[in-house]
């Protein structure tokens, strides 16, 4: 089945006309996009947008032989006008079927926001899901369906969407997942593909032709994340955003409780209200048996706080017992946690903070806790395949 992606961006288009922004202002050239529309085999359009028949002449195809235009979602903009020649384009019902004369078979899927999701399967078997802005699919039954061959949708837009696919077992590790409507809230050129990388997803320019069940190398999602930033960069977000498009991850929070601290629970509470449904957190410092462990991806906020704790239970802030014998015991701890880390066979993002680049502390302890946190980093990010450094909610890939 062959699939040309007319456009891959938003239902505006990217740049957006009039907006000023720093990304409108860099989306030009190759880095373009037009509004969503999937010329497929020629014979089947999904959605109608403007220019579709000039887009699809720069790519080399023609609109000719399209028998069923398809709609996703409503047109909110000015009526367009019907290419000659072109079916009047319109919308299936929820979970209704239809067959082409060209032989492909498509069906309806229900979306948890207005619009409507389709499901193609080519004559020759292949299956293609290609999914409207902002939607993701409603009421998928885990093992209801075989892995799709393609996956077109929304990834930056409803990460959920496609964590609840990989959750039901319709995305697989050979699923070629696709990022499509694209918008001015996605980060421009190559930290683009390096975050739908982290969703084991990629994008491709406007005009490209791909073919569904034809093999191609998807995403190799890093097994080991490293993210490091100063004070309010972002780097817990950016930790969050690695994971958002897949179920079932556990976050390991190593900060414990402070009841009598307000100001504490509040930043606790916001953490946890902007983390997906079906994450679990767990409160504990004791990361080597959890990384030792099979089981969903996991997420460490922080390393900061797991140090802390581990020199809080050696007795490292007392300048007698680090001479004798807690400088010993936290070197063991740091040990052992980054031979897990070495050895661990789940995905694993794991936050920190930066040290060594402002004050220097004024107390032996201080002086102390910024050191083994410098080396504790060093060695963690030396077992990791991928290490981000944020600053101003930038992620600057180190490796």
């Amino acid at each position: 089945m062959e699939v040309t992606l007319l456009g891959t961006g938003a239902p505006s288009g990217l740049p957006r006309p009039d907006c000023p922004c720093a990304v409108c202002a860099a989306a030009r050239g190759p880095r373009a996009r037009a509004a969503t529309a999937l010329l497929v085999d020629g014979a089947l359009l999904l959605d109608l947008t403007p220019g579709a028949a000039l887009a699809a002449a720069r790519a080399g195809h023609s609109l000719v032989g399209v028998r069923q235009v398809l709609l996703t979602h409503p047109h909110n903009g000015p009526a367009m006008e019907l290419p000659p020649g072109l079916p009047t384009a319109g919308r299936v019902p929820d979970g209704q079927e239809l067959t082409l004369i060209s032989g492909h078979r498509v069906r309806a899927v229900s979306m948890d926001s207005p619009g409507t999701g389709y499901e193609v399967a080519s004559p020759d078997g292949e299956r293609l899901l290609y999914l409207p802005p902002g939607g993701a699919p409603a009421g998928v039954a885990e093992g209801g369906t075989p892995p799709y061959d393609m996956v077109v949708a929304d990834v930056l837009g409803r990460p959920d969407g496609l964590a609840r696919l990989r959750a039901a077992g319709a995305v697989g590790p050979t699923t070629d997942v696709v990022a499509v409507h694209i918008d001015h809230e996605a980060p421009p050129g190559a930290e683009l593909e390096r975050r739908l990388a982290a969703a084991g997803a990629r994008t491709v320019p406007d005009g490209t032709t791909l073919y569904v069940g034809e093999y191609h190398a998807v995403p190799d999602v890093p097994r080991r994340t490293l993210i490091t930033g100063g004070a309010r960069s972002g780097k817990s977000l950016e930790a969050e955003r690695r994971l958002e498009s897949f179920p079932d991850v556990l976050y390991v929070a190593t900060s414990g409780t402070r009841a009598d601290d307000p100001e504490w629970v509040a930043r606790v509470q916001a953490h946890r209200e902007r983390r997906p449904g079906s994450w679990r957190t767990v409160e504990t410092c004791d990361l080597v048996p959890l990384l030792g462990q099979d089981g969903p991806p996991m997420l460490i906020d922080c390393l900061a706080l797991w140090l802390t704790d581990a020199m809080d239970q050696v007795g490292a802030w007392e300048d007698d017992r680090w001479e004798s014998a807690g400088r010993e015991a936290l070197h063991r701890r740091t040990a052992d946690l980054v031979a897990a880390v070495r050895a661990t066979r789940r995905t694993t993002v794991a936050v920190t903070n930066e040290v060594g680049s402002g004050v220097v502390p004024a107390t032996a302890s201080g002086r102390r806790f910024r050191d083994e946190l410098g080396r504790l980093n060093a060695a963690f990010a030396a077992e990791c395949e991928h290490v981000l450094l944020v600053v101003a909610g930038q992620a600057l890939p180190l490796r």
